[in-house]
């Protein structure tokens, strides 16, 4: 039952914010599945104990009725086949963790957190105040937070001890993103875009920040087309907003954008290799994967550097970023990338090295994995 460090754990696995699975794909479930297919392919034994969403749940009455019985079921479940340890996905005030802390006290394991969030300015906000209170007590019980933002580290070693919290940097497999000739000529051939230069964003289609993005970089093109820069856009993602972009797209910029509709992950690649820039502000982005992908297949980024883009992108080294408050920027960034077919080259290629060397994802979970076999050991 007990793990000592190196030898394989029982981990109870739960995402209280969107489960494995889940139909909705984001940057946030994919780095959640990454981190239980992870484990298993390590060959602990990594296991979801439920798929009950704590999202708003504090503002549904007959939810925490579901909540009681889940944790019933839990304990039950989890006494026959005693986990080391309880590991928590992506948890804060929208979706506080409310079975982790709980059940791991039950079960006398310790419990742990990946992605905690913390940010006070949620207590000053009437709807977000109950789940400000909840995530932060379920993040003051926790042996370990990890997180794989510095902005979030910051905010983290404002609640809790140094011992406590660890950056793990951002990753992605890098030898599934990688530039293909191949994929280059079939995707420019099938876009008709002969010698243009291609502009790529990619997000899905939803209300909001990332529906306001791709309008910007619309906008931008836009803008850029009329100037007489000699360019075509293209957007990889679906969603609700899926008309509304499309009609948008088409007034702004004609037959000067193909939407390539949802790709799968292990096609993106090719559809990366096809264009020349990826171009994208990022408003309030997270984590920025498809940054990581995009110049992982060597495409230089133009992003905001105020969220995600900041930490993805190194300015004037692998892409170009610019503040928020500054928009005009980000316009002038990607027609900067346009006339220079050698900048764009250059950082191309040192953008994709600099995600091989920094953001491979399996050498970042090898240490995350050594942190909680140790904590698991500790039992």
């Amino acid at each position: 039952m007990f793990c000592q460090s190196g030898r394989k754990m029982k981990i109870a696995y739960y995402m209280p914010f969107k489960p494995l699975g889940h139909p909705n794909p984001s940057g946030d479930l994919i780095l959640g599945t990454e981190i239980h297919d992870h484990l298993n392919r390590a060959g602990h034994q990594c296991r979801l104990v439920s798929r009950l969403r704590c999202r708003w749940i504090y503002l549904h009455p007959g939810k925490l009725l579901h909540l009681f019985f889940e944790r019933q079921r839990i304990l039950r479940n989890q006494k026959g086949d005693h986990p080391n340890i309880w590991l928590s996905y992506h948890c804060y005030y929208k979706a506080p963790d409310l079975l982790g802390p709980w059940c791991a006290r039950r079960l006398q394991i310790p419990y742990v957190v990946f992605q905690g969030i913390y940010s006070t300015k949620r207590r000053r906000q009437l709807l977000a105040r109950p789940g400000f209170y909840l995530n932060r007590q379920a993040l003051l019980s926790a042996a370990m937070v990890f997180t794989n933002k510095r902005r979030d580290e910051k905010n983290l070693l404002r609640l809790l001890p140094p011992e406590r919290v660890q950056y793990i940097p951002p990753g992605i497999h890098t030898a599934n993103f990688t530039f293909s000739d191949t994929g280059r000529q079939q995707q420019r051939q099938e876009w008709n875009v002969r010698d243009k230069v291609v502009v790529m964003a990619a997000a899905m289609f939803r209300p909001g920040v990332k529906s306001e993005g791709l309008k910007t970089v619309m906008n931008s093109c836009a803008e850029l087309i009329r100037n007489g820069r000699n360019i075509h856009l293209v957007i990889a993602g679906d969603g609700r907003c899926r008309d509304e972009l499309h009609a948008f797209a088409r007034k702004a910029m004609g037959n000067r954008v193909t939407f390539c509709g949802r790709i799968p992950r292990n096609e993106l690649a090719s559809v990366y290799s096809g264009a020349d820039i990826f171009a994208f502000p990022g408003v309030e982005e997270s984590l920025g994967m498809v940054y990581l992908e995009a110049q992982s297949c060597g495409l230089p980024v133009v992003a905001f550097s105020d969220w995600g883009g900041g930490e993805a992108v190194v300015n004037g080294q692998t892409g170009l970023t610019s503040l928020a408050s500054s928009p005009h920027l980000f316009t002038e960034n990607i027609d900067r990338l346009i006339l220079d077919a050698e900048l764009r080259r250059t950082l191309g290629q040192q953008a994709a090295t600099h995600v091989r060397d920094h953001h491979e994802l399996s050498r970042g979970y090898a240490g995350f994995t050594e942190i909680l076999e140790k904590i698991a050991s500790k039992r």
